[in-house]
């Protein structure tokens, strides 16, 4: 189902809030001229945008031989973006180049080590790195350094070290990106009087896709619906990460949880059925009661190391499954597909069941005779009877 579009008999959602994204819009002048969805504070803050790819190991420096702003730069073997607040009033494209070792991405941060005093013997500093968790009120310790002794903390602190390029190098990596190790990363440098810190995002280029289980929209409390995006391939989207979708041209009027625990949905053409006439934007409905209410899930993916590929017959759910088996695949989950179709331009005009039952098919061209609809997207069928010998499948090889 491309952007935009709406199963046939799906209920709309229900009218909620406008939130702080319609403002952007007012002051872009309308659809056509959007402004930057992420904006910086301060000019201590970088945001740097990568896809998730096999193994890649995520520098965070914070050196003296940080480059001024504007002037940062990113290695990377698979050609991510970068985004970098050149002056605290908006944001810059750099563009990668080879890597110096595959599967390297250094994002600076201009941290003022070179003021705190050192001693004679290498650092007289103690380094913190931990992860400010979205939604929560609270940040995860990832690393704590004593002198050249360095002790990582919890399931992160098992992927991470410390680079040490030099004496001052305090740099974070964290080894085989995930989904979940995107948001808000904080690094204190402790040193008696004279500590200081100074926060950085994370952010995966990625794709928001709508999802509701085959029992129908509203069906997931807030730990159902996370559940639900980790079984497709994705995790929860945050709201950064919808309203960045809501201008690349998503519109759902089915309400959704995002990680943060609030639930909302995006609004790009006002109708009666979709919380009435007004403005285009990001419906909220706020905070809800992550046990009792039940709406759908908002989740998010990014690249996958892997390949998705179409098998053509009138196949069975079962034979579905048995068909990527013997080409030593698996039957591909939703999330596989919206990144294929995002990432690696996948277009096939053809139904193919995925490993949840229901039944998809993604569009980069839209046409006349292949769902009829204008936009580019994943069409869904829903869920046919998993008995109903009709489609092919999507499969996905790592």
């Amino acid at each position: 189902m491309g952007w935009g579009q709406k199963r046939k008999g799906q209920a709309d959602g229900q009218t909620g809030g406008w939130t702080e994204g319609v403002r952007f819009l007012e002051a872009a002048g309308g659809p056509g001229s959007l402004v930057p969805t992420l904006r910086a504070s301060s000019h201590r803050q970088c945001t740097p945008r990568l896809r998730r790819t096999e193994r890649p190991n995520v520098f965070i420096p914070t050196s003296p031989s940080a480059p001024s702003p504007g002037q940062e730069h990113l290695e990377e073997a698979r050609h991510p973006t970068l985004h970098i607040p050149p002056d605290g009033a908006g944001l810059t494209r750099h563009h990668a180049r080879p890597a110096q070792s595959p599967n390297t991405l250094p994002f600076p941060s201009p941290l003022g080590l070179r003021h705190l005093p050192q001693s004679p013997g290498g650092h007289s500093y103690k380094v913190r790195w931990s992860k400010v968790e979205p939604g929560e009120l609270r940040e995860t310790l990832i690393l704590i350094t004593n002198g050249p002794q360095a002790r990582g903390y919890g399931p992160l602190g098992g992927r991470a070290r410390m680079r040490r390029g030099h004496r001052l190098d305090a740099s974070l990596v964290i080894e085989g990106v995930r989904l979940e190790d995107e948001g808000r990363y904080r690094c204190e440098l402790i040193n008696g009087i004279e500590d200081e810190s100074v926060a950085l995002t994370l952010r995966l280029e990625g794709v928001v896709f709508p999802y509701q289980p085959s029992r129908g929209r509203y069906q997931f409390n807030y730990y159902e619906a996370k559940q639900a995006c980790e079984e497709q391939d994705g995790r929860l989207a945050t709201y950064a990460q919808l309203y960045q979708a809501w201008t690349e041209g998503l519109d759902w009027c089915n309400a959704g949880w995002l990680l943060e625990g609030s639930v909302r949905y995006p609004v790009l053409t006002a109708r009666a059925p979709c919380g009435g006439p007004g403005r285009p934007g990001i419906r909220s409905y706020g905070p809800r009661d992550r046990k009792r209410d039940r709406y759908d899930a908002f989740c998010f993916t990014s690249m996958t190391a892997g390949h998705v590929f179409f098998v053509p017959g009138r196949l069975t759910l079962s034979e579905a499954h048995a068909a990527c088996r013997r080409r030593g695949a698996t039957v591909a989950k939703v999330g596989h597909l919206y990144a294929a179709w995002k990432f690696s331009g996948l277009d096939q005009c053809d139904g193919g069941w995925l490993a949840d039952g229901s039944v998809r098919f993604p569009i980069t061209s839209p046409r006349p005779r292949c769902g009829g609809l204008p936009d580019p997207g994943v069409r869904s069928f829903g869920f046919p009877r998993a008995q109903q010998a009709a489609f092919g499948t999507y499969c996905y090889s790592e």
